[in-house]
């Protein structure tokens, strides 16, 4: 039986940028917030750290601060997915240089592999890594999803721990659950969805609401892993609207604009994607005003 990379909250954490680079000293500060406020794991250089617009010398800074200033404070989770599993595996192999404590690999994009191609993708990293591997089925951003099939075969490799699932499919997810048990954790990828998700089993959330409301979103997860769903429900319908404006345009628009907001990042995104629009911003922040984040 596998062990868990993590059990509860794992923020998916923003990337802070300065107009020219990577500001280390926000990150640092950023780090430190999750930390104290109960936060199991972070997932750096994911989607939602825009490892897309990371220069290699830069996504390997990040990777390297990241660990070294946590120092096993939290458990790092380095994102690492792409199209070209020969890049995703360098990737892998400079995250476990660095220390960190596991990967998280989507599902290829564009290229439009079959399902076979799929699982060699991931079976090629996690036979060449000693880090566990997490797979991230996300088909909206990916357009590919991993079906119960390839879960099954996916979960009999050793070093692949289980899925960051964000496809919404909840007939797959608890399908998953019951075909695969222990040999392949779960994790919910959407915020809106963990406490359904982890009534069926999943072992908590990889969240971007939790760049700004880590406490909240441990707790809801310590009350859905003692059994108590109606307390997280709870906890739920009072952030509910807020989990969805997270998500008015393109993550991590909405988080970095949010986060701008409370004071806590400037805010700067990299192209291609672009400043949140007016009206959303408006409704973003009457959203944070309703759950009493900024006055």
């Amino acid at each position: 039986m596998k062990t868990p990379v993590f059990k509860g909250s794992c923020t998916a954490m923003i990337t802070p940028f300065t107009e020219t680079s990577i500001d280390f000293k926000r990150m640092g500060e950023l780090l430190d917030y999750q930390e104290k406020n109960g936060t199991a794991a972070v997932l750096i250089a994911g989607t939602t750290g825009e490892n897309a617009t990371l220069e290699i010398h830069e996504y390997e800074q990040l990777v390297d601060f990241c660990v070294r200033y946590l120092s096993g404070r939290m458990k790092v989770i380095v994102g690492i997915g792409g199209n070209n599993t020969i890049s995703c595996l360098a990737h892998a192999k400079k995250a476990e240089a660095a220390g960190a404590d596991a990967v998280i690999m989507t599902a290829p994009y564009y290229n439009k592999s079959t399902q076979s191609g799929v699982v060699e993708h991931f079976t090629y990293v996690a036979d060449r890594t000693e880090l566990p591997l997490v797979l991230y089925n996300i088909p909206s951003r990916t357009s590919i999803g991993i079906t119960l099939e390839s879960y099954k075969q996916l979960a009999k490799h050793p070093n692949i721990n289980g899925v960051k699932e964000a496809s919404g499919d909840f007939s797959l997810i608890a399908r998953t659950v019951a075909c695969c048990g222990n040999d392949l954790y779960v994790w919910s990828g959407n915020d809106d969805q963990t406490v359904p998700m982890m009534a069926l089993g999943a072992q908590g959330v990889m969240s971007v609401a939790s760049n700004i409301i880590p406490e909240t979103v441990s707790i809801l997860c310590s009350l859905c892993l003692s059994g108590d769903f109606a307390a997280a429900a709870h906890i739920y319908y009072r952030y509910a609207d807020l989990f969805a404006k997270l998500f008015i345009e393109p993550n991590p628009i909405p988080i970095k604009a949010a986060m701008g907001l409370m004071g806590m990042d400037s805010a700067i995104m990299r192209r291609p994607l672009t400043q949140i629009s007016e009206g959303s911003l408006l409704q973003l922040a009457e959203s944070l005003k309703g759950a009493g984040l900024i006055y």
